[in-house]
């Protein structure tokens, strides 16, 4: 019996073997730039929407809101750009203290070291021989040593240790986007609230469905999620301001 030569009659194409394992690519679970810009924004939105709403709840005049919502934008970009600054800071003095005693001791105990990372990976499933000789390569390389060390101890890359500067300039902007939406419409002559909140609770859709990215939720229903959160924030505050007018009055 002869073999039926006709291309794809053996499931193959002239090409070769078709590889049913396709490439695939995962979503960027570490957030990277997105997730502190876009939350940077929600938290502009969100803190002077409710200064703007709380302010002209309590009837003050379309120019009071504007100063009021300007000071707000100003006052919480650079006390979001302060925090992001010191807490990154921080973060990073902490980690490079740390990387700084692995690498002390990589330099006095270096055996002891070598004996730690293989039983590392025998704790992850891998041959005792083969880990040990796998740490052992490691080892030859001082950087490439405090590298493994550091990812399996402490859980960070040394080689990419985030940026103070860059978190506090784009927690900043951020910021400052975000906060500028509620103020826009009184810029461009709005005096009637209703503007700078559709405006404001559409960006903040907006934001949530971009959140999404990093999320396995829907991207209507992170955007649903944030707008109402920003409508309750926006209610609450507009209350109290209403109140705080009544009893000032």
């Amino acid at each position: 019996m002869e073999k039926d030569t006709t291309p794809g009659a053996d499931g193959q194409s002239d090409e070769g073997p078709r590889n049913d394992h396709a490439d695939h690519t995962h979503r960027d679970v570490s957030g990277g730039w997105l997730r502190p810009t876009v939350f940077g924004a929600m938290d502009g939105l969100v803190s002077n929407l409710g200064l703007v709403t709380g302010v002209a709840g309590s009837s003050a005049s379309s120019r009071t809101i504007v100063i009021s919502g300007l000071a707000g934008l100003v006052a919480g970009a650079f006390s979001m750009a302060a925090g992001e600054y010191t807490s990154v800071a921080s973060q990073r003095e902490l980690v490079q203290a740390e990387l700084e005693v692995e690498r002390r001791e990589l330099r006095r105990h270096p055996e002891d070291e070598l004996e730690e990372l293989a039983e590392v990976y025998q704790s992850r499933g891998v041959e005792p021989r083969l880990a040990m000789e796998v740490a052992r390569q490691l080892h030859e390389d001082p950087e490439k040593a405090l590298e493994a060390h550091a990812r399996e101890e402490l859980g960070v890359d040394p080689t990419d240790l985030p940026s103070p500067t860059v978190a506090a300039v784009s927690s900043f902007l951020s910021f400052s986007v975000g906060a500028a939406l509620p103020v826009l419409p009184y810029l461009l002559g709005a005096t009637s609230l209703w503007y700078a909140v559709v405006l404001a609770l559409a960006g903040l859709f907006a934001c949530g469905a971009i959140v999404a990215r990093v999320t396995a939720r829907k991207w209507w229903f992170s955007g649903l999620r944030q707008l109402a959160l920003g409508a309750a924030a926006a209610a609450v505050t507009y209350g109290l301001g209403v109140a705080f007018g009544v009893a000032v009055g």
